[in-house]
């Protein structure tokens, strides 16, 4: 599904490589249905690395090809199709609207049809926050906000699910809890997911783990 071939972006060359690196200026494949741990010190490009799949970064050397097709090459409407039916994301820094409520931000990638609000209050529940999801998300904490990214990331359809440090301000007991969420939404969907972290598996059970 994503074929990666000897990427490696221009800040990372220049500063942190790795020459044995498992994921730079290396060629493999990145499976649906299988699930990918990344794991790296901070500042080595674990972000920069999901931003390049998610098409945010164009600025490295090498190929990136979504479905045999170059992403350098794919259009704004392309991105837009894979980014709400394809591929779904938690950035590390949420990108939430601070404006708009939690439910609001959840909602704001959906296609009409794709609008469950039982199972929107169902994840919320099971995450703690359903007595907040008509509160502005800039009023919430930052582990309340962080449980909204993961709920927006999963209500969306999916063949790929993209995870940057999304336990970062959860107690283990929220951590389990979204861990299984998001093992249970993959696996209906039968999507693959990749997660990068300092090298903690959280307890899934990951097919493949790669050293940054």
């Amino acid at each position: 599904m994503i074929s990666i071939q000897n990427i490696l972006p221009a800040p990372i060359k220049e500063t942190t490589y790795n020459p044995n690196s498992q994921v730079w200026n290396c060629s493999y494949e990145l499976t649906q249905n299988t699930k990918y741990l990344i794991k790296a010190h901070s500042g080595k490009g674990k972000s920069t690395f999901l931003h390049s799949i998610y098409g945010l970064r164009t600025d490295y050397d090498g190929l990136i090809k979504w479905k045999d097709q170059n992403t350098r090459t794919l259009q704004e409407d392309d991105w837009v199709d894979i980014r709400q039916n394809q591929l779904s994301i938690v950035f590390q820094n949420l990108r939430l609207f601070p404006q708009l409520t939690a439910k609001e931000n959840i909602l704001i990638n959906l296609h009409q049809e794709n609008v469950n609000d039982q199972k929107i209050y169902e994840y919320s529940k099971k995450l703690g926050i359903d007595s907040l999801l008509e509160k502005e998300s800039g009023l919430l904490s930052y582990g309340q906000q962080q449980r909204v990214a993961i709920i927006r990331a999963l209500m969306q359809p999916f063949q790929m699910l993209l995870l940057d440090e999304p336990f970062s301000h959860l107690d283990s007991e929220n951590t389990q809890a979204a861990v299984e969420l998001i093992i249970n939404r993959c696996a209906e969907q039968k999507a693959g997911l990749i997660l990068v972290s300092l090298g903690e598996d959280f307890g899934i059970p990951f097919d493949q783990v790669l050293d940054l």
